[in-house]
């Protein structure tokens, strides 16, 4: 192999932290930022993260088709609030540390909170004999005549129950945190029965036809990579921090990103329904634009979601698009501090449909071997891979075991090959319970971003199109090799109940 596909190191950055500070770069632990913050050294901020110093002197000159800019992008010389970020107290044990923003005042205590209302554990198995008897009462009692006889006592039933009730004094915050997270999980379900509602009206029809002809016949905006019906104030919206302090979730990151470069992230695992990756990537509740200055991410979802009168303008408002390659390219080609891509980020949950039926809690396998379609776009648009693992995402739901209901899985398997999806069989807890119902545990999720993967484009525009397979493959594996650091790393941190090692599919 020639060395033009020589991987380009991952982290070229000095140890020493004066040299660090001499290339304006972030010091590497808690304790270095604390001693220099007293003894006046080169960082004044314990959190030692200046935008300017991260993101160096480039200009936010990001327009779309007008020569207007863009509100879109955020800008590069955005100095990060000291009181918003900070160095964590996790590291994957060879002194790098994770920085996220951070969190709520009342983040330990939902997770305390949640640890006492997670769902039972299955008790051992065993005979009724090995188990203890109860005593008996005696058969003979010392009554009297006068001696009133009750009948059973009404309700006593629903302290035996097997399903564990919600008690009615939880705090009104908690049941705010409920409410977001049921809006996020039926969105498509109730604006889509708005529009019926609307359709069911004549007076209504004058409006709804030309809706629907504009949105299913002319309409390009989940694909055109223009950004425009993206609305800041409702991605940055209080109710996404409720639905964030739900699980609570929370975004780490290893290194930062300069925002003079393009990126793809690939989000793993794909779970049930990818709560991790929305509250990170599809909102501002975790404080993406803080930990990433000067870059714009955009979360990618199936290209029907915007055939869903309704739901696709609020996707589009969210800043969600079609995950198409179409779109893919446009969002990277497009805008950006140069008008060419430069500063823009898509997240592509890599895993899909399939992977999705193997999410199971405390375990992780993860469909990726044959996954290299998004790695492909990533050198012909010669934008960085950077991979993320949610720790955690798997646990939100339980679902039917593949291995012990062969049939079912095998049917969901010829229903995701007719129709490009499938519908895994899980369950959670609901409104009111703590066992029964759609709505996602309570438990916390840990999204961990990697190290960016350097790629040198090829098959761009000019030439045929066409991308090494000896360079795919080995991009291909060196993504795998980050994603499965990332799991060594931090699974002592926030994968402690695992009952598996992390698994590559397919």
């Amino acid at each position: 192999m020639s060395t033009a596909h020589q991987q380009v190191s991952l982290n070229p950055e000095p140890a020493n932290p004066e040299d660090r500070a001499h290339e304006h770069l972030p010091v590497k632990s808690y304790a270095d930022a604390a001693h220099e913050a007293v003894d006046g050294g080169p960082s004044r901020s314990v959190h030692g993260h200046d935008a300017r110093q991260i993101n160096g002197n480039a200009k936010h000159s990001d327009s779309g088709p007008s020569s207007r800019k863009s509100s879109n992008d955020t800008s590069i010389g955005k100095h990060v609030d000291e009181d918003k970020v900070e160095f964590e107290k996790y590291s994957d044990g060879n002194g790098s540390e994770l920085v996220s923003v951070k969190p709520d005042p009342s983040y330990e205590e939902n997770l305390k909170h949640n640890g006492e209302t997670a769902p039972r554990s299955r008790e051992p198995s065993g005979s009724d004999s090995d188990r203890p008897k109860q005593p008996e009462p005696s058969r003979q009692q010392d009554t009297t005549k006068s001696q009133l006889r009750a009948g059973r006592e009404a309700g006593a039933g629903w302290e035996r129950s097997a399903i564990r009730w919600a008690p009615m004094n939880v705090p009104l915050q908690r049941r705010i945190q409920m409410i977001a997270v049921l809006w996020h999980t039926t969105s498509i379900a109730l604006l889509l029965s708005l529009f019926f509602l609307f359709a069911s009206i004549p007076l209504t029809w004058p409006l709804l036809i030309p809706y629907l002809i504009y949105t299913l016949v002319f309409s390009e905006d989940s694909t055109d990579g223009r950004l425009r019906r993206r609305s800041e104030l409702l991605r940055r919206s209080k109710i996404w921090s409720a639905f964030a302090s739900y699980f609570p979730a929370r975004l780490h990151r290893t290194v930062p990103l300069v925002p003079t470069r393009k990126y793809i992230f690939g989000y793993h695992p794909h779970g049930i329904i990818s709560h991790g990756a929305f509250a990170a990537f599809g909102t501002e509740a975790l404080g993406f634009t803080d930990l990433f200055p000067g870059i714009t991410n955009t979360l990618l979802t199936l290209d029907t979601n915007f055939r869903v009168p309704f739901y696709r303008d609020y996707a589009l408002a969210l800043g969600l698009q079609s995950v198409s390659r179409e779109s893919i390219e446009n969002l990277l080609s497009k805008g950006g501090h140069n008008n060419e891509g430069m500063g823009r980020a898509v997240t592509v949950v890599v895993g899909g449909a399939r992977e999705s039926l193997d999410a199971r809690p405390h375990h992780l396998k993860l469909v990726l071997n044959s996954r290299k379609g998004f790695i492909k776009i990533a050198i012909r648009q010669g934008a960085d891979l950077v991979p993320v693992l949610a720790f955690g995402e798997n646990e939100l739901y339980e679902q039917v075991d593949s291995v012990s209901h062969p049939y079912v899985h095998k049917m969901q398997m010829v229903v995701k090959k007719m129709m490009g999806f499938t519908v895994p069989l899980f369950h959670a807890r609901g409104i009111f319970n703590y066992d029964v119902g759609l709505l996602p545990y309570r438990r916390a999720v840990n999204v961990v971003v990697g190290k960016p993967i350097a790629v040198k484009q090829q098959g761009g525009p000019g030439s045929d199109g066409k991308v090494d397979e000896a360079y795919l493959d080995e991009v291909h594996a060196a993504y795998v090799k980050e994603l499965t650091g990332l799991w060594d790393r931090h699974k002592d941190t926030f994968a402690k109940e695992r009952k598996g090692e992390l698994e590559i599919l397919e």
